[in-house]
């Protein structure tokens, strides 16, 4: 039996970029205690500028006392990190070899009744989990950038995956402030990747063709659709738009249209000469030469438009409001239980 939300008090996050240091602050400021592991030092370096960087945006979504947080410690020794974890969340590489390899030594230092999360972004776990010798505990925890903001979480099984473990997934990232998608089945990138994909190749398409500019395109998608978006999927956006008689009439009024060459599917060739297009344009976007601390004031700057968009949405309980909403009383609950 595999152990359950409750019985989670520590994590070991194996892999010590930004997404792992992105899960460390997410966790320590849920009361999790979290050990990080990274064979390179360096990757402490980024956990702990990671932390410093989620701490303003944290502050915001709900103040939580320096004695209430979970305790936060680097190691380059996996046993080290993996010693007392009741949950393991594995961040390497995309690389489904490096990732094999990575499990088999996380299943040597871990009892069976623990579960493992991957944040593998568009492996299938089936391939994951090919030769673990407990796979019925791995499934796929993929969460997005910021981690510590953004509440998306997907949780995606693999033919060997217990139903145990998607649903104790689950409900621990619902305690950590998150919302979790499982997903119903196990496809090529799960679910909002493969949305955010179509619209990236789009614009691909359109830098080639020089129909639009980086910067115009992220226009066309911050002035007008990513503000529905925040509190509306595409598909009840359309049902919206087809007034009192919703998605039927949408559809017979627009469903032809779907027909229409207006985009396309495959996406074109990155040559060298698409690819320096793509840097000048978006580093005219910025505004800087994408030194250190610029990026750190745009990280700031997008964590700080990501919560206040949640606290609107949270006047309503609307969406990821209501996300944040909950967790907000739950942190409260904790902080004043203990």
């Amino acid at each position: 039996m595999l152990k359950g939300k409750n019985e989670i008090k520590k994590v070991a996050v194996i892999g010590g970029g930004l997404i792992g240091a992105g899960w460390a602050a997410r966790l320590s400021w849920h009361g999790v205690d979290v050990a990080v592991y990274d064979k390179f030092p360096q990757a402490e370096a980024t956990l702990w500028q990671v932390m410093e960087t989620a701490r303003p945006a944290l502050e915001r979504v709900c103040p939580v006392p320096e004695n209430k947080r979970g305790k936060v410690t680097f190691t380059t020794d996996m046993k080290q990190a993996l010693e007392g974890a009741d949950y393991v969340q594995e961040c390497a590489p995309e690389k489904l070899e490096l990732k094999r390899s990575i499990l088999a030594d996380i299943e040597a230092l871990i009892g069976e009744d623990i579960i493992i999360g991957s944040s593998s972004s568009g492996l299938k776990p089936t391939d994951i989990q090919k030769d673990m010798i407990h796979p019925e505990r791995l499934s796929i925890v993929h969460p997005f950038n910021p981690v510590y903001v953004l509440p998306l979480v997907e949780i995606v099984g693999g033919e060997k995956t217990s139903e145990e473990c998607k649903q104790t997934a689950h409900d621990f990232m619902e305690e950590m402030g998150m919302k979790p998608l499982i997903c119903p089945v196990e496809a090529d990138a799960f679910i909002a990747d493969r949305l955010q994909t179509a619209l990236w190749r789009e614009c691909v398409w359109m830098v080639k063709e020089g129909i639009a500019t980086t910067e115009q395109l992220d226009d066309a998608v911050r002035y007008g659709p990513g503000l529905r978006w925040a509190m509306m999927g595409q598909c009840f956006i359309y049902y919206m738009a087809g007034g009192k008689r919703g998605m039927r009439h949408f559809l017979e009024q627009f469903g032809p249209a779907m027909k229409l060459p207006w985009c396309h599917m495959e996406a074109p060739e990155l040559t060298d000469d698409l690819i320096e297009k793509f840097v000048e344009q978006t580093t005219e976007q910025a505004g800087q030469d994408a030194g250190e601390d610029s990026f750190s004031k745009l990280e700031a700057l997008r964590d700080n438009c990501l919560v206040s968009i949640m606290e609107a949405l949270a006047e309503y309980e609307y969406a990821a409001g209501q996300v944040l909403a909950r967790d907000r009383r739950r942190q409260m609950q904790r902080i004043e239980e203990n």
